[in-house]
């Protein structure tokens, strides 16, 4: 008994503590916004995934310029009204960006595709293995009008040449999913984000609805059909935090606010709903007190808005707080060496070939919670 009175002393004092070091630095902060928003770099091409590489600059994927070939009745087609699309074997490009945000094209000699509807796809994320640089390849293969090149996964060398690691377009297609959209269906698939954990990468494929692990000889495996269990939600984006990953879904248009998701996906393949209430999600990304950022694209309206994304933190206690909001077009997420959150912005739509940028968030410096709960106090 006096053991677990003396525990349940030491668990209310530091629980006063830690409010009163929270209380003082609120207090300090109390009339600073959540977060502060600059324009870091400038001048991307439908700017999309991104990274910081191990020599501390900002790599990011960009979905190019789009093309202007048809693969015609070579193979099947996206269906109308998204297809069909016209594509070229360059035009996608990986851009790095240094601390001052000088932005420099690393190479654009990726495949590039634009569909019907004007929506333009090429590199689709970056992730690193030791010093060496990874693309995941979306805007390729027959449906996209790239016949000669497939979506998959190709290593950067420092020639500035390709080397294709894995071919995503054929593993798809030899292991469908349980429940394709058929009025909504990309042959090639539509890879969105990829990591790097372990060694290995894991990849989401947001048309079909899976997740995937491929190592970097070229073997591919499928960590999870989500198709088979949650139906046609559309994943977009994985992160992976103390050992398990999280997915966070677009969910078909029109938009319904509320409607995405984050879920938790066991290395086994369990699938389960983590937190719900968000919308349009494209971005996610852990900090170091277990606080979870999550990008929403678009909020208050039933289709891709300017000027209507943003950014909501949600903490350990399940509290949930706007950080930023008023993004356009936002496509991805990423924390810094700096803590501080990166965003691919104006990432889609007319201006965003030389328009996209990128966008630097800095937080309020209190690393509290105050909604938190304590595990084991009865």
């Amino acid at each position: 008994m006096k053991t677990k009175i003396t525990w349940h002393f030491a668990v209310i004092t530091a629980t006063a503590l830690l409010l009163t070091s929270c209380h003082k630095q609120l207090e300090c902060d109390s009339n600073a916004p959540l977060a502060t928003v600059k324009l870091f770099a400038t001048g991307l091409n439908n700017p999309r995934g991104l990274k910081f590489g191990p020599d501390g600059n900002l790599y990011v994927a960009e979905g190019g310029i789009g093309g202007t070939s048809s693969s015609g009745k070579q193979c099947m087609q996206v269906p109308a009204p998204v297809g069909p699309y016209k594509g070229s074997t360059t035009g996608g490009r990986i851009s790095w960006i240094n601390s001052n945000g000088e932005r420099k094209t690393l190479s654009d000699q990726f495949p590039s595709s634009i569909n019907n509807l004007g929506d333009i796809s090429g590199v689709g994320d970056v992730a690193f293995i030791d010093n060496s640089l990874y693309a995941l390849i979306t805007g390729a293969g027959c449906s996209h009008g790239v016949p000669k090149i497939p979506n998959g996964i190709v290593r950067v060398n420092a020639n500035g040449k390709l080397t294709s690691i894995a071919n995503l377009s054929k593993f798809i297609q030899d292991h469908p999913v349980k429940h394709p959209e058929a009025d909504d269906f990309e042959p090639d698939g539509d890879w969105y984000s990829m990591i790097n954990v372990e060694g290995n990468f894991y990849a989401i494929e947001a048309n079909h609805g899976e997740l995937d692990k491929i190592t970097p000889d070229g073997n591919i495996s499928r960590i999870i059909d989500i198709s088979a269990s949650q139906g046609h939600i559309v994943p977009t984006v994985v992160t992976y935090h103390k050992g398990n990953f999280y997915v966070g879904n677009l969910h078909p248009f029109p938009i319904k606010d509320g409607s995405s998701s984050i879920y938790k996906i066991t290395p086994s393949g369990n699938i389960s709903v983590w937190a719900t209430g968000f919308t349009t999600i494209l971005g996610i990304a852990f900090d170091k007190q277990d606080r979870l950022y999550v990008l929403q694209n678009t909020t208050g309206n039933q289709f891709p808005t300017p000027g209507a994304g943003s950014i909501v933190r949600l903490n350990p206690s399940g509290a949930k707080e706007i950080i930023t909001s008023s993004l356009s077009l936002p496509t991805g997420l990423t924390i810094g060496p700096d803590d501080k959150l990166y965003v691919s912005n104006i990432g889609f739509g007319p201006i965003a070939i030389g328009g996209g940028e990128i966008l630097q968030i800095s937080l309020r410096n209190c690393l509290c919670d105050t909604n938190f709960k304590l595990d084991g106090l009865k």
